[in-house]
C-alpha cells in the first residue's frame, strides 16, 4: 500500500491543484508496525525540508498495528495525493520499487520510518544531486564522520560482514551498499528498474550492482539514532534474502531467490521422503509401491509446511487458507505423485536399490511442483 502526502494547509482538491508546486523531492518511507513513528517523521521532514517542494510516499508492508490507518489520517489532514497501490502480496523491496516509480519528483530519497536515519542530511543530499555532482547519494556507515547511537555490536558485525561479502562478490565499489538511507535521480532509477530484483533484499545493493559502475555515487556520513518505537523489518530469514539477492545478481538473475528456497525445501523433502520410505519398507515391511507412495505424501506435506513458512512467507497462508492451500497442493502435485511412484517402481523393478528408486521418483515431480505451486497454491491475488 502506498500513500503520497504533500505538505500544505489547504486540503481542498481545487486549492491543492492551484497552489501546490510540483515536488522536487519524493521521500519514500517503508513501514512495518510504525504507527507511533510516521507522524513524528513527517513533522521532522516538514521542518528540515522547509522551502523545498516535496512529498512523502509511505510504503506499508501490511502492518498489523494499524500503521496504515495513521498514514491515511495524516494524508487527510495534509493534502494527500493517492497513488495506485502495489500488489498487496508484493514483498517489501518490490513495494519500494513501486513507491519510487509512483513518485513524481525528479529526485527520490529512501529513509526508514524508525527514526534512526538522519533526515537532516536530506537537503545536502538533494543539493549534491541537483548540482549534477552525483546520480546517487548514500548515507554511509563506513566513512569518516559516521556516528552510531543505536546500532548494537551484533547487528553491526553482521552488517559489516554482509557488506564486505557483497562488495567482493558483486564488485560493488561504494563503502556501504547495505545502507537503507539514500537518494537517487529518478530518471536513473527508471533506467535501472527493469534490471532490479523484485524479490531482492537491499534495494541499494540491487541498484548499484545492476548499474555495473554507471552510477556516479557520493557517500556522506550521518548519525544513526536509536529506534524509538515499532520493530525492525529484519527477520530471521534475512541472511537467505541477502544471499539470494547476491546469487541472483551474480548469475544475472538466472537463478531467483524463490527458486533457491524451493530447491532447499525440496532437498529437505528428499531426506524426509527417503527416511519415510526406509521406515515403511524396512521396519513396517509394506510393499515398495505403498512405501514409495507414503514417502511421497509425507514429503509433500513437509514441503508444503516449509514452503509456506520460508519460500512463500510473503504470501504465507493462515487459518482456513492454510488447509485449503494444503489440499490444493495435494491436487496440483497429484500428477507428479503418479509419475513419482511409476518411475520409482519401474527403477526398483529393474534394479532393487531402494534409495536409488526413491530418489528417481522424488526428483521426477520437482519441476511440476514448483510450477504448479506458484499458479494454484500461493498465487498472488
Amino acid at each position: 500500500m502506498n500513500e503520497a502526502i504533500r505538505p500544505g494547509t489547504d486540503n481542498t482538491p481545487q486549492a491543492h491543484q492551484a497552489s501546490s508546486p510540483s515536488p522536487q523531492l519524493s521521500v519514500v518511507v517503508p513501514t512495518f508496525n510504525e504507527r507511533d513513528n510516521v507522524t513524528v517523521l513527517y513533522r521532522r521532514l516538514e521542518a528540515v525540508l522547509a522551502g523545498i517542494a516535496w512529498e512523502v510516499v509511505f510504503v506499508d508492508d501490511n502492518s498489523p498495528d494499524g500503521t496504515w490507518d495513521v498514514v491515511r489520517a495524516l494524508a487527510q489532514r495534509d493534502e494527500p495525493r493517492a497513488l495506485h497501490p502495489p500488489h498487496r502480496q508484493a514483498r517489501p523491496v518490490g513495494r519500494l520499487h513501486r513507491g519510487i516509480l509512483a513518485s513524481s519528483a525528479p529526485y527520490a530519497a529512501v529513509i526508514d520510518a524508525d527514526l534512526q536515519h538522519d533526515e537532516t542530511q536530506l537537503p545536502k543530499m538533494l543539493s549534491l544531486l541537483a548540482s549534477g555532482q552525483a546520480d546517487l547519494v548514500v548515507g554511509s556507515r563506513y566513512i569518516e564522520g559516521y556516528k552510531s547511537e543505536g546500532f548494537n555490536k551484533q547487528r553491526a558485525g553482521a552488517s559489516a560482514l554482509a557488506t564486505e561479502f557483497a562488495r567482493k562478490t558483486l564488485r560493488v565499489e561504494i563503502a556501504d551498499p547495505m545502507s537503507g538511507f539514500f537518494m537517487v535521480r529518478r530518471d536513473r532509477f527508471e533506467q535501472l528498474a527493469p534490471k532490479l530484483s523484485v524479490h531482492g533484499f537491499k534495494i541499494l545493493l540491487d541498484l548499484v550492482a545492476s548499474a555495473n559502475g554507471s552510477l556516479r555515487a557520493v557517500e556522506i556520513p550521518y548519525t544513526f539514532g536509536e529506534r524509538q518505537h515499532g520493530e525492525s523489518k529484519l527477520d530471521s530469514m534475512v541472511a537467505l534474502d541477502f544471499l539470494g539477492l547476491v546469487l541472483a545478481k551474480f548469475t544475472n538473475d538466472a537463478v531467483s531467490l524463490r527458486f533457491i528456497l524451493f530447491a532447499m525445501v525440496g532437498g529437505i523433502g528428499l531426506v524426509v521422503h527417503l527416511t519415510t520410505l526406509f521406515i515403511a519398507l524396512r521396519l513396517i515391511k509394506v510393499p515398495f509401491a505403498e512405501a514409495q507412495a507414503a514417502g511421497a505424501v509425507v514429503a509433500m506435506t513437509s514441503n508444503f509446511v516449509l514452503n509456506n513458512f520460508l519460500t512463500y512467507r510473503d504470501q504465507r497462508l493462515k487459518g482456513f487458507a492454510l488447509l485449503r492451500g494444503l489440499i490444493a497442493f495435494y491436487i496440483v502435485c497429484s500428477v507428479g505423485l503418479l509419475a513419482n511412484v511409476g518411475v520409482a517402481f519401474s527403477v526398483y523393478d529393474q534394479e532393487p536399490i531402494w534409495w536409488l528408486a526413491g530418489m528417481a521418483g522424488a526428483l521426477m515431480g520437482v519441476v511440476w511442483n514448483y510450477a504448479m505451486s506458484g499458479l494454484f497454491v500461493w498465487r498472488k491475488k
